[in-house]
Order: C-alpha cells, then structure tokens, then sequence
C-alpha cells in the first residue's frame, strides 16, 4: 500500500508555501497526500494529485465579527477536520505549528502526528532572551547571566501556555502532556529554516533542521533594467506596513546612488502616486525566486519567507522588522552577520540609505550569504522534509 500524508498548514503564506512545497514533494515520491489549508491555495495543488482540502476558517483578530479566541477556533475547527483526517485514512498527519486542529483530531483517531516549523524554532535555552523578543544572543558569561533572570517570569508565561493548552486537550477527551511547547509533536518537528539562523542549540533529538521549503505561485518574469552596478530590490511585506514606510524611505533615499533598484508595492498600492527616481523600476508583483539570484541586496521587513529566499540567492538582507517573528528574523540575521538590522522607530531616507551602503559594502556579510546560496544547492529542504518523514518509521 502507498503511504497516505495529511498534510495540514495555517493560510497566511508563509505557512502555506511551506506545506504546499512538501505536499508536493510527497506526492512525487509517490504518496497519496491531502493538503488542508486556506481555499485560496487550492489551485497550487490542482494539477499534482494532491487531494486539496479547504481548512475551517474562522475570523481571529479583535474587531472582526464574531471571532473566536485561538483555543476556541481550535475546538470548532476539530470537528471538521477529525472527520477529513479519518476519510481520507493518513498513515501520519504533518501538522503545521499554528493547526492544533488536525494534530489534536489525529491524536484522537490513534495516528501519529508530525509537526512542522516554517521559520526558526521557538524553543529557547536557558540563558538566551525568549523567542520573538528580537533580542541578540549574549556572547559572554554575564550575559547569559542576565538573561537567566528573567527565566523565572518566562517561565510562568509559559506554564500558563501549558496550562491552557492542557485545558483544551482535556476538551477533547486526551490525557495531560507535560513541559513547555507540549503542542509540538513528541516524536518529530521539522525546523524549515537554514542552520545558520539557528543560533543554539535545538535541544531534543527530535528537532530537525531541514532548510526552507520552497514554493511561490508563477508569475512573469520581471525584465531588469541592465547594468553592471549593483540591484536592490525593495520587497515589502503584504501583512504590515500599511502606510508603506519601507517603501516610501527607499523611494527618498536611495534615488541618489549609483545602483539599480526595483520596488514592488505588493499588489497595496500608496495612497498617493510617489515620485519614482530614474535608477528605480517599480513594480506591483514581481517573483522572488525569478528576480533575488540577480540582486546584492534585499530590503524587507523580515518575513521568514523573503528573509530565506533573500540567503538562498546569496544576497545581503536590510530588515526593518515591523510586527511578530520579524523581531526574531531580523535578530538572527544580525547574530549571524548574514545582513544589516535597522529598527523601525530609526527608518527614514537616510538611515535606510546609510544601511543599503553598509549591506552593499562589508566583504563578510557577502560571504556569509553566499555560503548560505552554497549550502542550499545541496540541501532542499522539501526534500529533507520528506526522507525524514518517510524514514521516520512513523508511516507504514
């Protein structure tokens, strides 16, 4: 009998690119997988044999009508997905780390369950500043120090977390589990990230760091203005920034160098048309996988997903993190002097054009990329996904 695959992934799409990436992949290998995810996506699997199936999709933000809190979502969204999982009778569920939904209904129909990670882990060490904070790693003794006091206070907020999820477990009928991060699965967790951005030490055996994994809906390539001197692509982010400062700072700063820039809006156009300088294209969509090999430098906000396709074409990242795990990426790439950081509450014309020049001209930030673009030639993280998922023992 083939191995059967649910595969499941939160809709925003650096989750859902991930999923689609090895859904894909399996489905190559020869798997029968369902993919379940936001309706939006179901054209990408359309035509591969993967079997699309549409998440529940609940509203989640304060303000919206009628949202529901996460654990809530999770309880409705259980009894859709547990009939799904047990139609289409998986050998293992791969559960993205924000669908508890599919990993809990799997749990109760006796399947196991693997969990994936679309970005850096964010399980911690003693002695290192909690994931998201956005905080550098201490490089010394009375750092790590310093931050061991503030262990106490994390780790209350995190038995809470523990304590919540365990509330929601006993709701839908499953034993307590125990320690911090217990959603992710006890036998696998697939860390989709570069190695170089894990800066410790990931802890249980079961964390596997598997590169990213790559996926992007097809779109005409984009022709670059020719020259030999260097390109800068401007890639905002399409959830944050809604006044487009990063874009409207690169428009003003850096129109006066000898570079090649191209600035895409993201399908969000600028409340008023802005002046374009001659040394810019400026775009509304624009493939990362077809335009990045072709840069030396990135501006973005730090999104997992630009940050990684950024390192995998060996070019230099400028983030200006905005909201969520951007912190945490623009963190690591700072640590591990794979490009410039620069704060939100610092971003103007000049600033952005000072940290362009920086990215533009330090030697070890250039190397450290390519060594990225050099070790991604050989690790495709899909790929590595699926051996350790196929070989995990956990299908049969």
């Amino acid at each position: 009998m083939p191995k059967r695959v649910f595969v499941s992934a939160f809709g925003d799409p650096g989750h859902a690119f991930p999923a689609i990436a090895l859904s894909r992949e399996l489905n190559a290998r020869g798997c029968d997988v369902a993919l379940e995810t936001a309706d939006k996506w179901r054209g990408a699997v359309a035509d591969t044999g993967v079997t699309f199936i549409p998440a529940p999709e609940f509203p989640g933000f304060p303000g919206e009508t009628q949202a529901l809190s996460p654990y809530a979502a999770v309880t409705v969204a259980i009894e859709v997905t547990q009939p799904a999982i047990a139609e289409f009778k998986p050998d293992v569920v791969v559960q993205d780390i924000l669908t508890l939904a599919p990993a809990l209904a799997a749990e109760r129909l006796g399947i196991p369950v693997i969990t994936a990670i679309p970005h850096v882990s964010p399980v911690t060490t003693p002695g290192s500043p909690p994931y998201g904070l956005g905080a550098s790693p201490p490089r010394t003794p009375f750092g790590r120090a310093l931050w061991g006091l503030l262990e106490r206070p994390i780790n209350r907020g995190l038995d809470k977390g523990a304590s919540e999820y365990n509330e929601l477990r006993k709701r839908c009928g499953l034993p307590p589990r125990e320690g911090h991060h217990a959603a992710l699965s006890p036998e696998l967790v697939l860390v989709g990230t570069f190695p170089q951005l894990e800066h410790e030490l990931l802890g249980p055996e079961r964390f596997k760091v598997t590169g990213p994994m790559f996926w992007e809906p097809d779109f005409p390539e984009v022709e670059i203005a020719q020259g030999s001197n260097p390109l800068v692509l401007v890639a905002p982010s399409t959830a944050q920034d809604p006044a487009h400062e990063v874009l409207g700072a690169s428009l003003l700063g850096l129109g006066a160098l000898d570079i090649r820039v191209i600035s895409t809006w993201n399908r969000r156009p600028m409340a008023a048309t802005p002046s374009i300088p001659p040394n810019t294209q400026f775009v509304e969509w624009l493939s990362y996988s077809k335009t990045m090999s072709q840069c030396d430098v990135v501006v973005s906000h730090g999104g997992h997903g630009t940050i990684a396709r950024t390192l995998q074409a060996g070019a230099v990242p400028v983030v200006v993190p905005f909201a969520g795990d951007q912190f945490e990426n623009a963190a690591r790439v700072d640590a591990a002097g794979l490009g410039v950081r620069l704060p939100k509450r610092l971003i103007s014309p000049t600033t952005l054009r000072l940290a362009v020049e920086r990215a533009l001209s330090d030697r070890e930030m250039r190397v450290n990329a390519e060594k990225i673009r050099d070790w991604s030639l050989g690790h495709d993280g899909a790929t590595r996904a699926a051996d350790l998922i196929l070989g995990s023992g956990q299908a049969q």
